[in-house]
C-alpha cells in the first residue's frame, strides 16, 4: 500500500501523512488492550497507508512506547515518522498500582514531572531505550499548562521555557531530531508559548473538533502566521463523536452529547458517518498537518482508514454550518 499523502511540519524537513496513529489506546487509556490486539492496529495502519505514529512514555508507563517499538522495528526506519514526548520521567516502582486513571494495568512506574534540561534529554534517551529504535523525529513537551498543574502551571512554564526548549533546540541542533512542539489539551499554554518562542508543530489534543472551535479566534491564525503546524490529536474527542461517552478521557457532560447526537442527525441525513465527519473537518485548516485517532484493534485503524477516505457532499458542511454546529468561520473540506 502506498502511503497515505503527507505533509510539512511547519519549516523543518519532517512531513507527517495526514492520518496517523496515536497510541493513548494501546497504553491501556480506559480500557486493557493485549499484545495481540495493539500489534494488530498497527500492522492495520502500516497496511493502509500510515506512516506517522505518536507515542509517549505517560500512555501506560512505558508501556504504549513498547508496543510501537515492537511494531515499527520490522518496518524500514526511513520510511515512517515517530513522535514521543518528554516533560515526565518514569521511575521504577515495585508498589505502584496496576491501575491508574486513565490506565489499565500500567507498568510499574511512577511518573514524575521533570521539565529541565537534563531531565528532557534523559527522557529522550529513556525513549530510545523503550522503543528499541535509534532515533524519533519529534518530540512533544508534554501536558503542560493549567489543567495539568493548577496552581502548579507558572513555576513549570518557566522551567519548560528555560531549560525544556533548550534541550529541544539543542537536539535538533545536533540532528537528534527533526522536529520539535508542546503536545496539550488546552490553547491558552499554546498561545503563551508563541509568545515565548518560535515552535515547530503542536499536538493539540481534543480543541480543534467537530464539538470544540474556539481555538479559530486565536491559536489557529496565530499558528498560520507563525508557520507553527497543528497535529490534531482526540479528533473524536476521546470517543464522544464515535459514538462512546466519555470527553477528556472522563464520563461526558450532557451538553456535549446532546450536541454529538445532533452533529450525528445531520450527518446521518446527508449519508455521511461522523466519524467521517470528525476525521476531516480538521484537515481543512490551513495550520493542520494530520489528525491522529487512537485505535485499539485492526478493525478500529481500518474503520479509521474508510472514515477519511469517505466522500462527504459540500450540503453537508453548509447544513452543520446553518445548524449552527460548525462555526460560520471554519474552513470546511472541498
Amino acid at each position: 500500500m502506498e502511503p497515505l499523502p503527507t505533509r510539512r511540519l511547519g519549516h523543518t524537513e519532517v512531513e507527517v501523512t495526514t492520518l496517523g496513529l496515536g497510541t493513548a489506546p494501546i497504553g491501556g487509556n480506559l480500557e486493557a488492550v493485549n499484545d495481540e490486539a495493539a500489534a494488530g492496529a498497527f500492522h492495520a495502519a502500516w497496511d493502509g497507508g500510515v506512516r506517522y505514529f505518536d507515542t509517549a512514555p505517560f500512555y501506560g508507563f512505558g508501556r504504549a512506547e513498547r508496543r510501537t517499538g515492537d511494531a515499527l522495528r520490522c518496518q524500514p526506519r526511513d520510511d515512517h515518522v515517530l513522535s514521543t514526548k518528554v516533560g515526565r520521567l518514569l521511575i521504577p516502582d515495585a508498589h505502584a498500582p496496576k491501575a491508574k486513571r486513565p490506565w489499565v494495568d500500567p507498568l510499574p512506574f511512577r511518573p514524575i514531572y521533570d521539565y529541565g534540561y537534563d531531565a528532557v534529554r534523559r527522557s529522550f534517551e529513556d525513549s530510545l531505550h523503550r522503543l528499541g529504535l535509534d532515533r524519533v523525529d519529534m518530540l512533544f513537551l508534554h501536558d503542560i499548562g493549567e489543567c495539568t498543574h493548577g496552581a502548579n502551571h507558572a513555576a513549570h512554564f518557566e522551567v519548560v521555557m528555560t531549560g525544556g526548549l533548550r534541550a529541544l533546540q539543542a537536539l535538533k541542533a545536533e540532528g537528534l531530531i527533526g522536529a520539535y512542539g508542546i503536545g496539550v489539551n488546552e490553547t491558552a499554554v499554546l498561545m503563551a508559548a508563541l509568545d515565548r518562542a518560535d515552535w515547530d508543530c503542536f499536538l493539540l489534543a481534543g480543541r480543534y473538533t467537530l464539538l470544540e472551535q474556539d481555538a479559530l479566534d486565536d491559536l489557529m491564525p496565530a499558528c498560520v502566521a507563525r508557520g507553527t503546524s497543528i497535529i490534531v490529536g482526540g479528533p473524536c474527542n476521546s470517543g464522544l463523536l464515535a459514538g462512546g461517552d466519555t470527553w477528556n478521557y472522563a464520563e461526558a457532560p450532557s451538553d456535549l452529547i446532546a450536541r454529538r447526537d445532533r452533529l450525528a442527525e445531520v450527518c446521518a441525513a446527508d449519508g455521511v458517518a461522523l466519524e467521517a465527519a470528525a476525521l476531516q473537518f480538521p484537515l481543512a485548516h490551513a495550520a493542520v498537518a494530520s489528525v491522529i485517532p487512537g485505535s485499539r484493534t485492526a478493525e478500529q485503524t481500518r474503520a479509521n482508514l474508510a472514515h477519511l477516505a469517505a466522500p462527504i457532499p459540500a450540503a453537508l458542511w453548509a447544513d452543520l454550518k446553518s445548524d449552527g454546529l460548525v462555526r460560520a468561520d471554519a474552513p470546511v473540506p472541498g
